[in-house]
Order: structure tokens, then sequence, then C-alpha cells
């Protein structure tokens, strides 16, 4: 494998304008944030030309990249020097190669369509003009996490999003459980993030740097047990960000944010983050086999218990983001097989984008329509009210399902077939996670679009604006050509990502025709249970009570916020119940202690000093005396 970081050439030409795909969106931030009042009429189309304009120039770039060879594409940026210490050197600075310019792509280039979504979705919303500055902050922060050429500079950027992150899922904090949803999400990221932060510090201590270039470059020579480490370490940061287990629980909580929220930062690029560390750290989870396990575990667990708390959720958008942690779990369990799944990981990662950004916003128009009812017990028949709607999301339905020629059959497929090529167990995880898949989605797209209406008498279901409409259709069309055009174009996205992160095919137990026929099989046996439990009966409008232990437990997301109370919370009370109490009572004890002694021991000595000169007169004269007494004893004897 070649590592792109070792090869990447200096910036000239249009590269040299790189730093201008993280600047734009920053300073359009600043500008919208800081223009007050003034900026009420004009922010929002600010904030949509700023990531518009970013993804001109990155489409610029990959152009440009494509007139070169495959190991001269890989382009480095230096920007400044950050850290100039003897011991250790770090330069601020920026990569764009074939891994970076698809997240690049993939960020300003689906960014810019929720922008413009947004621009409908809130437009009645007083503080508008804050929204797109929030956005613009986090389209700057994502795009320096995935161009920086150095683990520090990617946890600055890294950071950058979970603020952004906060201020979005929290932006309607007049609703106390969206400013709980925002804490939880900071507090539980801030979980992963010491493990990222963690792993930068043991490359300086290691490496003397935490360069891609210095790290990949040296971590083969540094021993399986230092790789090991770093695996694990970037793994916890990797679970935080992208709600993997055993982190996963605040990104059900976060879609109490405005819908465009989730459509960009739960679907197509914050919660994508951790699957990109773990691709560009391939070079350390080659030497870690331990750590790699890890990763295929994680994957694997998450994408199971995702796909069963989406079976139990009457939130549509609950629902969806239950198929986030679900996809992510894909991309996870791919990106730890190593070379034979890393260039599926990021396949899988982009084709998500396209659809299921086009799913939460197309249950932001279902919202609109229905006075922001969330309740798919109050749907139903909703196809006749909202056509295009209907339509665009039907188109994501079919392609995360993975039905064919639509994007997540090329995508998902890839990786079962890579999973059961690695061991068979995990394949048949992942198998038995499409056919959960094809029965929460179809159990979605029944409760909402399909079966007789349930919403109350004062509903009135209509179609968005254009401003709204015209991004699903967009989004939808990405999800229909994505697949076949990132699987086929130009040799395919594993041609195009091989000179960063290798590959390696393995061959699946079955033909590869065998096991499309398979996984579809099962995918109609997920459509067929969906049918047969839910569209043949009557969708009751009150949930019912009494359910089945599984329900219960999926609707409470699998206890996972249980056991985070458990095995994290509790203790941690406890700890720090024990850090004030000696606080309190040890340190506190001895500084209270001691200032008590002095006080005292003033207190007794300013008695002394009492001001009166009478006092001193008499203390004078006693003293004498006693002078003249010693002196009559002296003498007498």
């Amino acid at each position: 494998m070649v590592l792109a970081s070792e090869q990447a050439g200096q910036a000239s030409g249009v590269f040299s304008l790189m730093w201008l795909i993280v600047a734009i969106p920053a300073l359009s931030a600043a500008v919208i944030l800081l223009s007050g009042r003034a900026g009420k009429s004009w922010g929002h189309l600010l904030g949509c030309a700023a990531p518009i304009a970013s993804f001109v120039l990155g489409a610029t770039m990959f152009f440009a990249m494509l007139g070169r060879g495959p190991e001269e594409r890989a382009v480095e940026q230096q920007l400044y020097t950050f850290i100039p210490l003897p011991s250790y050197h770090v330069t601020a600075g920026l990569l764009l190669d074939q891994l970076s310019v698809c997240f690049v792509l993939l960020i300003t280039g689906v960014g810019s369509i929720i922008h413009v979504y947004s621009v409908g979705y809130m437009a009645h919303d007083e503080r508008r003009k804050r929204f797109f500055g929030y956005l613009n902050l986090f389209v700057a922060a994502m795009l320096l996490l995935v161009l920086a050429n150095d683990f520090l500079v990617v946890f600055i950027g890294w950071e950058g999003v979970g603020l952004a992150s906060y201020l979005l899922i929290g932006f309607w904090q007049h609703k106390p459980s969206a400013a709980t949803a925002a804490k939880k999400a900071f507090v539980v990221n801030r979980v992963g993030d010491v493990g990222l932060s963690l792993a930068v510090m043991l490359m300086l201590a290691t490496f003397g740097t935490s360069s891609f270039a210095g790290v990949f470059g040296h971590v083969g020579a540094a021993g399986t047990g230092i790789a090991t480490a770093l695996g694990f370490l970037l793994l916890l940061g990797a679970c935080g960000k992208s709600a993997q287990f055993p982190l996963q629980s605040w990104l059900l909580d976060a879609m109490e944010g405005p819908t465009p929220v989730s459509a960009l930062i739960h679907a197509a690029t914050m919660v994508t983050a951790g699957v990109y560390l773990v691709t560009r750290s391939n070079a350390i989870y080659d030497q870690a086999p331990a750590a790699q396990t890890a990763v295929v575990l994680v994957g694997t667990i998450t994408l199971l218990m995702g796909a069963v708390i989406g079976c139990a959720k009457d939130d549509i958008k609950k629902a969806l983001a239950g198929s986030t942690m679900s996809q992510i779990g894909y991309m996870m369990l791919a990106a730890g097989l190593g070379p034979a799944g890393y260039a599926f990981a990021i396949f899988h990662l982009l084709t998500h984008g396209f659809f299921k950004a086009d799913m939460f916003l197309g249950a932001g128009s279902v919202m609109h329509g229905m006075n922001d009812e969330v309740n798919m017990r109050r749907y139903g028949a909703l196809r006749k009210y909202l056509p295009i709607t209907f339509g665009t999301f039907a188109v994501g339905y079919l392609a995360i399902i993975g039905i064919p020629p639509f994007a997540g059959f090329f995508s998902k497929d890839k990786i079962i077939e890579a999973a059961f090529s690695s061991n068979v167990w995990i394949g048949l995880c992942a198998l038995i996670g499409a056919g959960i898949t094809a029965f929460y989605m179809t159990r979605l797209m029944y409760m909402t679009f399909l079966g007789h209406k349930r919403w109350a008498k004062d509903t009135h279901p209509h179609e968005s604006p254009p401003v709204m409409t015209v991004p699903l259709i967009l989004l939808s069309v990405l999800s229909i050509v994505g697949g076949a055009g990132l699987a086929y174009a130009g040799g395919g996205i594993v041609s195009w990502l091989e000179p960063v992160v290798g590959e390696k095919h393995l061959e699946p137990p079955l033909s590869v025709a065998a096991m499309t026929a398979l996984t579809l099989a099962v995918v109609a046996l997920g459509v067929a249970a969906a049918w047969w439990f839910v569209a043949r009966r009557e969708v009751p409008v009150e949930a019912p009570v009494k359910v089945s232990p599984i329900t219960t437990a999926a609707r409470k997301d699998l206890y996972g916020d249980a056991f985070n109370e458990v095995v994290l919370m509790r203790p941690g009370q406890e700890v720090t119940r024990g850090l004030v109490a000696f606080d309190n009572r040890g340190v506190d004890g001895v500084v209270n202690g001691l200032a008590a002694f002095v006080g005292g021991l003033s207190g007794m000595v300013r008695r002394v000093q009492t001001g009166f000169v009478r006092s001193y007169a008499l203390v004078m004269f006693g003293g004498a005396a006693l002078v003249v007494v010693a002196m009559l004893l002296v003498r007498l004897s």
C-alpha cells in the first residue's frame, strides 16, 4: 500500500486555493453571527452561497486531480507552524487526496442542498440568520477535519464539529428536551474525545510528530503494542462521534434539533467522521489486528442495535436515527476488515449521505405539512397529499433496503460480501441487519404514506414549497445514479481509493450472483414481515401498552441510557462525591485548620495590644517592679 501522505506534492495552481475551501464557510459564519440585525435579511443567502462556493472549488480540484496519475494526485498545503518546540514540531496544513476529496464533495455538495432546503424549512423562525451561521460554522469545522494533514489539526476540526453540533441540536433551546439533548450529545462526545486526545499525545510522545506522514511512516517500527493502543484510542473517539456502541445513546435524542440538522450532521457528515478517522488511520490498524477486530465487533453490534431500535420507534425522525446508527455500523464493520473493506466503507458512506439526507429532509417535509407532527401513528395516506415528498422518499427507501439499481444496492451488498469473506458469523449478522432494515423501513413507509389517514381533524396536509422539494428531487436523483456511478465510473471508487487505503480482494463463500440473490431474498422477507405485522392490520393511533419484551427494550433504546447510567454515570458520581469529600475534609481541612490555628493564635496575641495608655503604663510599672525585685534578690543572695 502506498501512503498518500508520503507522496503528497506541494500545492500549486488551483490547489493553492485549497485553504479557501475551509476559509469561505468559516468567514461566512463569522460575518453572519456578528452582523446583528443587519444580516437578518441576507444572512440565509450568504449562508447558502458559502458551501456552494466551496463545492465549486472542491469540484474544480477534483477534476484537476483526474488529470494526474494515481500516485500523483495527493496535494499538501502547509499553512503555518502550529507548535515550534525542540521535542516535536507541528505544522498546520491541508491534504487533498483521493480520500479527503470524497468528503469535501459530500460535505459541500449535500451540505449546499440542505442549506437551500433550510431556507424554506426555517422561513418563519426569527433566529434563521443565526441558524445559517451555525450551519456554516459546522461545515467549516467538518472540512478542516477531513482536509487536515495532521492528527492534532484533525482534533481541532473534531472539536469544532462538536461545538457546532451542540449549538444546532439545542438551537430551539426554549424546549427543555432540545437543551437536554444538546448537553447529552456534548457530554457523550467528550468521552470519545478523550480517546482521540490521548492518541494524539501518544503520537507526539512516541514519534515526536502527529502528522500523517510521520505517524504512518514510523508506526510499523514502533511495535504492535503502540499500534494497538493507538487503534483502541482512535476507536473510542470514533465511537463517540459516530454514535457507535457503547456511546450511541446521544444520537436518538439529537433529533430534537431542526430537521435539516438531522440531515446534515446526523446523516451525511458528522456521524461519518468516525468512519473517516478509522479509514484515514489505515496504516495504524493494519499493524494492530486486535484493534481491527474491535472495530468489526463495534460495527456489528451497532448495526444490529440500531436496526432493532428503528423497528419500535413511532417518531419518524427517531426511526431514521436508529437507521443511521445501523448504517454507520455497516461502515465501521467494513473499515475493520482492513484493505478488504476500507473502500467499501467509504462507498457506503457516500451513498448513505445521498439517500439518508433525502429521507431526513423528506421527514421534514412531512412534518411541514402535518403541523410539525412526528408520530407516524398520526399519519397515513399522505402519498395523495404530498406526492413529491412521497416519490422522493420512496427512492430513498428503495436505496437503503438495497433494491437494484438504487445506490444502497451497490454499496451495502459489497460490505455484506466482504463480511462473509472474512467471517461467516459476521456476514450472517450483516445479512440479518439487511432484513431488519427492510422491515423497519417498510413499516415507516406504510405508516406514513400508505394505509388510511389517521391525523387530527384540524390538520391539513400539504406539499412543501419548491425551495424544499427541489432539494428532495436532487437527492433522490443522486440516490438513483450515485451507486452505479461510484461503482463503475472511471474504474470505480475502489481503484480511486486504492493509493490511500490499499486493496485486498477476498472471495465470498458463494458467487457474487448467489450472494446478491441471497441478500435480496432476505430483504424480501423483511418487506413481507412488515406487510404481515403492520400493513395488513389497522394501525392504532395510540401505541399498544402490552407488547413483547423485545419491543419494550427497543422502545427504551435497548437500555443504552440505563447501561451508561449504571456503568459510567453512577460510578462517576460516586468518584466525584469521594473527590469532593476528600477536597472538603482533606485538602480544605488542612488549609482551613491551619488558617484557624493562625487566627486563634493571632486572637490571643491581639488581646495584649489593647491600645490603652494606662494599660501600657501598668505593664511598664509592673516590669520595672519585677526588675527591682530581681536585683534585690540577686544582691541578697
